[in-house]
């Protein structure tokens, strides 16, 4: 066996929880090493500390991860970043210019400027740096892609997301930049479009890509309907309509202001077939002529398997990491796009929203009347919810050339 990948990962909260462990199960199996981590209240993780057993494993801790990379950089092959989404940018500056490749966590950022820094940034390390896109290499997704771009379903005509996403009320409490449009002049634009369903959203767009198989759609026009329940300062419901460069339209429909179990589901519309794709569950393929395909996906441990996907990479032995920076333009761009397009967040109708107690959870959720039926009209119909009940009006097309005008529209939404 291969020497394991040595590892520093910032942070100890929120998501970076997981990839400690993670990285400690990918340890025993001598895939990994953690060599380094850091968090500013470290002290407050003692138990989770003695849970992932670092005094045993030889893992150093500090206060902060310049001083983490000072120490500890020769010593390292790769950086987690797990971090608020803010801080992407700065934290895989510090490790590429010290040579190290970067696992950034999705988003990367949701500034397309701060993007395209980022991407030149990146040739300063020894290898290009993945985004933690978790479902782009599941097996089942990567054969149905090759069968589309061999033509076995035909043209793609459309594709579509449905996405009912469920969070009470705590989850917009739960770190300072939940719900945020901006925090000290930078782009956050957390959301279910741009964080919580990010990965889903990609994966639409990596459907719709070009003739390569790692290939994502690019936006040419886009148009968007943003709307919050919750008292944020951005949207907690999207719907967005953009024509891909190659002429397909795509639908998305997300939001937390529901309640009940999460639904998810990307559909891909080709001329024989119609493919519908849901995470953790089944793949589905229903042929014009009537015939049904099912496709069970199987287990599969997202973190665990782009990290090993990742390692691979890093070793020499596979020619790409899964999701490079540059493969996140179209991502970024969507992102961007939707609020240019929408111009503001809308709030639901007072009447149609009604607070709901989950007893059970003991938690508070928002839900909104009629926001199932509201994305099938979207989806199969295109119908703009603003225009039955919803009362605005749709968001102008724009398109990539009214990128310049992002920053200060997000500004105006966010109230600076």
């Amino acid at each position: 066996m291969k020497p394991p990948i040595r590892i520093g990962i910032v942070g100890m909260g929120g998501f970076a929880g997981w990839h400690h462990s993670t990285v400690a199960r990918l340890e025993e199996r001598g895939q990994a090493r953690l060599i380094c981590t850091c968090d500013p209240q470290a002290a407050d993780f003692a138990a989770q500390q003695a849970t992932w057993k670092f005094p045993a494993r030889g893992v150093s801790v500090f206060p902060d991860y310049r001083t983490m990379l000072a120490a500890c950089h020769a010593q390292l092959d790769l950086l987690v970043v797990p971090t608020p989404i803010q801080l992407h940018a700065e934290m895989h500056r510090a490790g590429v210019e010290l040579g190290l490749p970067v696992y950034l966590e999705k988003p990367p950022t949701l500034d397309h400027v701060e993007l395209e820094e980022m991407i030149t940034r990146d040739r300063l390390a020894r290898k290009s740096s993945l985004v933690g896109f978790n479902f782009i290499i599941e097996k089942p997704r990567l054969a149905l892609k090759q069968r589309l771009l061999a033509g076995e379903f035909g043209p793609v005509r459309g594709a579509t997301l449905m996405a009912l996403w469920p969070r009470p009320a705590d989850y917009f409490r739960r770190n300072s930049w939940a719900g945020r449009l901006m925090m000290d002049d930078r782009v956050v634009l957390d959301s279910c479009f741009g964080n919580a369903n990010a990965h889903f959203v990609h994966n639409l767009l990596f459907w719709v890509g070009g003739s390569e198989l790692y290939s994502w759609a690019q936006p040419a026009a886009v148009r968007a309907e943003l709307y919050r329940a919750h008292a944020i300062e951005g949207a907690d419901t999207f719907f967005v309509e953009a024509d891909t460069t190659s002429g397909v339209t795509m639908r998305f429909a997300l939001s937390h202001a529901c309640t009940g179990a999460s639904t998810h589901a990307e559909t891909i519309i080709c001329d024989k077939a119609t493919l519908r794709y849901i995470v953790g569950q089944h793949a589905e393929i229903r042929w014009t002529d009537g015939r049904i395909e099912r496709i069970p996906l199987g287990e599969f441990d997202g973190l665990a398997e782009n990290h090993l996907d990742y390692y691979r990479y890093l070793r020499g032995e596979s020619e790409r990491p899964a999701t490079l920076l540059t493969d996140t333009r179209p991502f970024v761009a969507l992102n961007d796009l939707a609020h240019v397009s929408s111009g503001r967040i809308s709030a639901f109708p007072a009447p149609l929203v009604t607070h709901v107690r989950d007893e059970k959870e003991q938690k508070d959720y928002i839900n909104v009347a009629g926001m199932q039926a509201a994305q099938e009209n979207f989806l199969v119909r295109g119908t703009w919810p603003g225009s039955t009940g919803w009362a605005r009006e749709p968001g102008e097309v724009v398109t990539p050339a009214d990128l310049p005008r992002f920053r200060g529209i997000v500004r105006t939404m966010a109230g600076k």
